[in-house]
């Protein structure tokens, strides 16, 4: 009997393994795209808006990604990045603010409009700004401290409070504008001095860093800014074809390598020479979305930010070309699978992924 009991569990476990390898190819249940309009009304901008306002004034968990010279160059986030302590990392504070200030812009009548206003007043103040300047001066190792990631989204947050007809975001613009002017001048002095192209998927991919710098230099109208992005963005891309998309993802990428050179490209060329040089770079597109297996994983939920940013570079071509409409529906997919996945989730992507998915809504219903 004991022995008959023994290969009958012996039968079970084995039976539920090979079940278990047998599906390893299907997405898992957190995986499934769940239901959420793809739109961005006042119950989706209130939902996104959740996420910033509960981390831009949250210091820690924090990861500083300084490097100090000397022991008098150490300090707390808050001590250093007064105005973008919160959010995990000085990036995710940037694109925390952006949230903040795109919602309250298109929507005043927020839920938390009143704290949101509070938020933004008490960390974008003049004297905060003075200090983020100060660090990218601590010591010889910090000028270069969040390029170009960061500084990218310091521009989108600049671009989103330069046109907004409101005087506290006025105010909040003048006290951003020094930091938004050293970060423009950081890439006069750093753009002819890359030799190559940075192609990865995560954050000093160099074709993201560009686009975002581009569009504050049109609202501001530097040219000086705008012919060298369009110089070196030919410089690095125009003679590239037949993008290797299929080997994408890595593991850890938010950005598409390929994808990102496109949204530049689009942005820097003529439309005949974009549709000459698009046809060649990558002629079919097809994609599906990433799946992510531990969203606690800070590297491994990256994946859910891939999909939104694949979504925004989809659509901003298909907006600008009508005749790339079928993108959309990639795009759609992309966008429809992770939505649902950023909210009372894990710390790791909820301090992030909102700035994403907003961006990604936007150009789904982007007018170009």
């Amino acid at each position: 009997m004991k022995i008959n009991n023994i290969l009958f569990l012996s039968f079970l476990l084995l039976t539920t393994y090979s079940c278990t390898e047998n599906t390893t190819d299907e997405p898992s249940k957190s995986d499934e795209m769940p239901s959420f309009e793809l739109k961005l009304d006042l119950a989706q901008a209130n939902r996104l808006a959740s996420l910033p306002l509960s981390c831009i004034q949250q210091e820690y968990p924090n990861k500083m990604g300084a490097v100090y010279e000397k022991e008098s160059d150490i300090g707390t986030p808050k001590g250093q990045h007064p105005a973008f302590y919160g959010c995990f990392d000085w990036h995710s504070a940037v694109h925390g603010h952006w949230v903040l200030v795109r919602l309250l812009k298109a929507f005043p009548d927020l839920d938390n409009q009143k704290e949101i206003r509070q938020q933004l007043s008490e960390n974008l103040t003049a004297e905060n700004i003075k200090a983020e300047l100060a660090y990218f001066e601590l010591n010889p190792f910090t000028s270069s401290y969040e390029r170009t990631y960061g500084w990218a989204w310091l521009l989108q947050l600049a671009t989103e409070l330069e046109n907004w007809e409101d005087e506290e975001a006025q105010t909040w613009y003048q006290n951003l504008k020094p930091l938004a002017d050293l970060i423009i001048e950081k890439y006069k002095e750093y753009l002819p001095k890359l030799n190559y192209p940075i192609r990865v998927g995560e954050h000093t991919n160099t074709a993201f860093g560009l686009t975002f710098a581009w569009d504050y230099g049109k609202v501001i109208e530097d040219k000086e800014l705008l012919a060298l992005i369009e110089k070196r963005a030919k410089d690095f891309y125009l003679t590239d074809e037949n993008c290797p998309i299929s080997w994408e993802p890595s593991g850890y990428d938010f950005l598409s390598p390929c994808l990102e050179e496109a949204d530049l490209m689009r942005r820097v060329l003529p439309e005949t020479e974009f549709k000459t040089w698009f046809k060649a770079f990558k002629p079919f597109i097809e994609l599906e979305p990433a799946t992510v297996s531990d969203r606690s994983d800070g590297k491994l939920v990256h994946l859910d930010g891939l999909n939104f940013s694949r979504a925004w570079c989809l659509y901003g071509i298909a907006n600008q070309y009508p005749e790339y409409n079928h993108l959309k529906e990639i795009a759609d997919k992309h966008l429809d699978f992770s939505l649902g996945n950023i909210v009372d989730g894990d710390y790791a992507g909820q301090h992030w992924l909102g700035s994403f998915a907003l961006y990604a809504l936007d150009a789904l219903d982007a007018k170009e």
